[in-house]
């Protein structure tokens, strides 16, 4: 029991580490914003990259509708509030409830606009998964995943306290989900 307690940080950060294949931008056709996010981080990420010259253009995925707004005309609203041109961001208006129906229509997309290479913006400990979705769905198009900063992550320290632990569990569900094709 002492070892587990002396080990635990280590196991625990490689454990949150399987979640995560993050990997630098390249420059790209499109920067693509996978939703979710509720608190900016994603859009903000994604912004910068196209402000920095990754790509000419972000399209700003949707979830859901929020009061009557959808999720992508919020995170575009918020990228404006913050300084980012309104030339860098196509607001896209699908609903999708699954990182797969997102991937599906945000891939159909991508191939109407000509895109053969992508930069994924989404939070850092959703990057693998969503990167062997986007691959899957979309072996034709050169896939990057760029990982955005999420606070209840605690840079890989996740079981500090409960929204960690919650984000990790849930991450973790949706994983073993995908690898079992459910």
């Amino acid at each position: 029991m002492i070892g587990f307690w002396l080990l635990r940080a280590p196991v625990f950060r490689a454990a949150g580490s399987l979640f995560i294949s993050d990997g630098p931008p390249v420059k790209a056709d499109y920067i693509l914003v996978l939703a979710g996010d509720g608190v900016g981080n994603r859009i903000l990420k994604g912004a910068e990259l196209a402000r920095e010259g990754y790509a000419p253009a972000v399209l700003v995925s949707n979830g859901a509708r929020y009061y009557g707004h959808t999720e992508s005309e919020l995170a575009t609203e918020f990228a404006i509030q913050h300084g980012y041109s309104p030339d860098l961001l196509i607001t896209c208006l699908w609903n999708a409830n699954s990182t797969v129906e997102e991937g599906k229509r945000a891939i159909a997309e991508l191939r109407r606009r000509g895109a053969h290479k992508v930069d994924i913006v989404t939070t850092l400990w959703h990057t693998a998964r969503a990167g062997r979705i986007y691959r899957r769905l979309a072996p034709d198009l050169e896939i990057h995943m760029v990982g955005a900063f999420d606070r209840n992550w605690h840079d890989g320290a996740w079981w500090i306290d409960r929204e960690g632990r919650k984000t990790f569990f849930m991450e973790g569900s949706k994983t073993v989900a995908d690898f079992l094709g459910m």
